[in-house]
């Protein structure tokens, strides 16, 4: 949890209680209950839409001027540099042992 603020003040049980009674009293805005919680489906998928082939995550070491080159072209450098080392594969196949 969140830490509070120092000058935050907790309601009282008597004001929990009030504003609950007012919220229950409320036709509008009745809890869910337990079988309409079972009913109730997530309207949309949350983050990016899985990849069929996902990038792969591994430290690898390059010359810093390689690298250098590569960031000096701004954002998207790590792509251009993935596009690149896509290219020379598809020009150079490698043979697998």
């Amino acid at each position: 949890m969140p830490k509070l603020k120092a000058d935050h003040i907790d309601n009282t049980p008597a004001e929990d209680a009030a504003i609950t009674a007012a919220a229950m009293a409320d036709p509008d805005a009745m809890p869910f209950t337990d079988a309409e919680w079972e009913a109730a489906k997530p309207r949309l998928k949350i983050g990016r839409p899985k990849l069929e082939r996902p990038k792969v995550y591994t430290p690898i070491r390059f010359d810093a001027d390689i690298v250098d080159a590569f960031k000096s072209t701004g954002k998207g450098w790590q792509t251009r540099m993935n596009a690149a080392l896509r290219q020379f594969l598809d020009e150079h196949p490698i043979q697998k042992a």
